[in-house]
């Protein structure tokens, strides 16, 4: 049977529950795999109010919210529910893990809140820009919203009965539900997984004869055991690939040589779409064109018998769009051998890289202005914040990517809600900010996931034969201070320490489709701080019509405003 029909059934009398006719709540999304917690909401403009329907299976107390990085600690949460005295509902906030405090201003209305066929069904509103310390600021980037519910109308501990999810509330983009679509897998088959903490299994292959050019559109993951399936990632191999296996990886087979990345996924991650007027490109090739797809798994208790056959769906169609879609590496060298290793009890340790796109005119020239339009920011258990930095003439223009609040069990392509254009010559600078408090020992740049990564894979149009542009600094230069201790804990000698690695000459490694390689040296300039959302009062309140469609002008008009604070 087709993979999404059962998604398909339950979209379909999920939201035929959930009262799916309600034109001021267009936007809907289940926040959690049983799909049993529905979230709908919609909004005017992105001066006034945001209404939001929260349907959960149960006949408890139900608990929603905002958080920095899907955790309790610093969240904004409402709680309610239809208890034996009626309706209650309160503003929330949380300061850890324990039960919340009720908020000195309530700024969340209650709009309606009933029980129906074992659902609690609870609507209710808010200001976009709140004003109130303790409320969550809602802006135009994606947020992690939380949920958590009870059995009963007694507030509790909620136990498994939670989870959290990343939405783009203003820059939503609907998924496509699928009735009938054509895919091609890439999937392995009932591997037997050795007990080790790390592990790569990587399998070459070919897929299917399409004789013309095709578009991918959707990407679906298929995950066999979500505990140890840490991310996934599809590439195009060069043409001196030409044999399929199916072992683990980086073991020195011509097939590690495979790095034009076409489809992407990591924990915490969903179904994956294009925008309408772009799609990856497949078949139609002059040669049998081979792809790898290598699969992470991490499994720190070391289980053993374990079979996984995990992997990716890609949904294509004849229909070709505008433009074909690249996918750019870009980010930290990561080689054992570079000596780029982070501090312990470091309370913050800053890693950075460089790509200067003129070196691309080396193979492709000219070059034309790329339109990147999502990103998938990754890096491992002590990453905390990644920065994507845009670079012009030698100033920062804007950021192509940023998580403040990065959370290792979340990683998402997140579209930018709008395009953003690399021209021939720019640079892109990748920050990583890490936490190694708790290690008593350095953190390598490495695959494990005890190791770190510091890498953005860019979503771009149109794409060009360029798949890998990373850098790392040049530790063997005479500035490097070789008789650094990193052991220490001492926070001045650890930003020392970053600073040293900072500016030291950078070495640059861009890759293209073809495995040929072309080098580059660079510097890493100064990011601007991250832009704030400045607080505004608005005492009128602005009633939801029948009319939900965002107004363009005013999205554009807040990003500017935001980009140039």
């Amino acid at each position: 049977m087709h993979s999404l029909l059962p998604f398909l059934y339950l979209f379909l009398v999920g939201t035929n529950r959930a009262g799916a006719s309600d034109p001021t709540m267009p936007f809907m999304e289940y926040l959690d795999q049983d799909h049993l917690v529905c979230l709908k909401w919609g909004f005017d403009d992105l001066q006034g109010n945001i209404t939001f329907k929260l349907v959960v299976n149960t006949t408890g107390w139900v608990g929603f919210g905002f958080s920095t990085n899907g955790g309790m600690k610093g969240s904004d949460i409402v709680m309610g529910g239809l208890g034996p005295s009626g309706s209650y509902f309160k503003d929330y906030h949380a300061t850890g893990n324990s039960m919340p405090l009720v908020d000195e201003q309530q700024s969340y209305t209650l709009l309606s809140l009933t029980e129906s066929e074992g659902q609690t069904i609870v609507t209710f509103e808010r200001s976009i820009q709140s004003c109130d310390d303790q409320d969550f600021h809602i802006t135009a980037q994606p947020i992690k919203v939380i949920y958590a519910y009870g059995s009963t109308d007694e507030i509790t501990y909620h136990a498994a009965r939670r989870g959290t999810k990343e939405v783009n509330l203003l820059n939503y983009t609907p998924r496509t539900i699928l009735t009938n679509g054509n895919f091609l897998n890439a999937t392995v088959d009932n591997i037997n997984l050795p007990p080790i903490h790390t592990y790569y299994h990587c399998k070459v292959m070919k897929f299917p004869t399409l004789n013309t050019k095709h578009h991918i559109y959707l990407v679906e993951p298929v995950i066999e055991h979500h505990d140890i399936v840490h991310h996934m990632l599809l590439y195009r191999c060069p043409s001196f690939v030409t044999e399929p296996y199916d072992k683990p990886c980086y073991g020195g087979d011509i097939g590690d040589a495979c790095f034009g990345v076409v489809a992407t996924w990591a924990v915490g991650g969903g179904v994956s779409e294009l925008p309408e007027n772009a799609g990856i490109p497949v078949g139609g090739e002059d040669r049998e064109m081979f792809y790898r797809l290598e699969i992470h798994y991490n499994n720190p208790n070391n289980i053993t018998g374990r079979t996984d056959s995990s992997g990716l769906r890609l949904y294509y169609t004849a229909q070709l769009r505008q433009h074909d879609v690249g996918i750019m590496t870009a980010g930290l060298q990561t080689l054992d051998h570079l000596q780029y290793n982070i501090p312990p009890k470091a309370s913050q340790f800053h890693t950075y890289s460089v790509c200067n796109t003129s070196i691309f005119s080396q193979r492709v020239n000219p070059l034309p202005d790329l339109h990147v339009f999502a990103v998938l920011m990754h890096t491992h258990l002590a990453g905390r914040k990644v920065r994507v930095g845009h670079y012009r003439n030698g100033k920062q223009i804007d950021f192509l990517g940023l998580d403040e609040n990065y959370n290792f069990e979340m990683q998402q392509m997140t579209n930018l809600g709008n395009i953003k254009t690399i021209k021939q010559g720019d640079e892109i600078a990748v920050e990583c900010t890490y936490s190694t408090i708790n290690r008593t020992r350095v953190t390598q740049m490495g695959l494990a996931t005890t190791d770190e990564m510091c890498l953005a894979f860019l979503f771009y149009y149109p794409a060009i034969e360029i798949s890998t542009c990373v850098s790392h600094p040049d530790t063997k230069h005479p500035s490097m201070k070789t008789s650094y201790k990193m052991t220490t804990s001492d926070q001045d000698g650890i930003a020392e320490y970053e600073s040293l690695l900072k500016n030291l000459p950078q070495l640059q490694l861009i890759m293209d489709d073809d495995g040929n390689f072309f080098h580059g040296n660079a510097m890493i300039r100064e990011m601007m701080k991250t832009p704030t959302v400045t607080c505004q009062n608005n005492n009128a309140s602005s009633s939801l019509g029948t009319s939900w469609i965002v107004n363009l002008a005013a999205i554009i008009l807040l990003l500017l405003c935001i980009a140039i604070m």
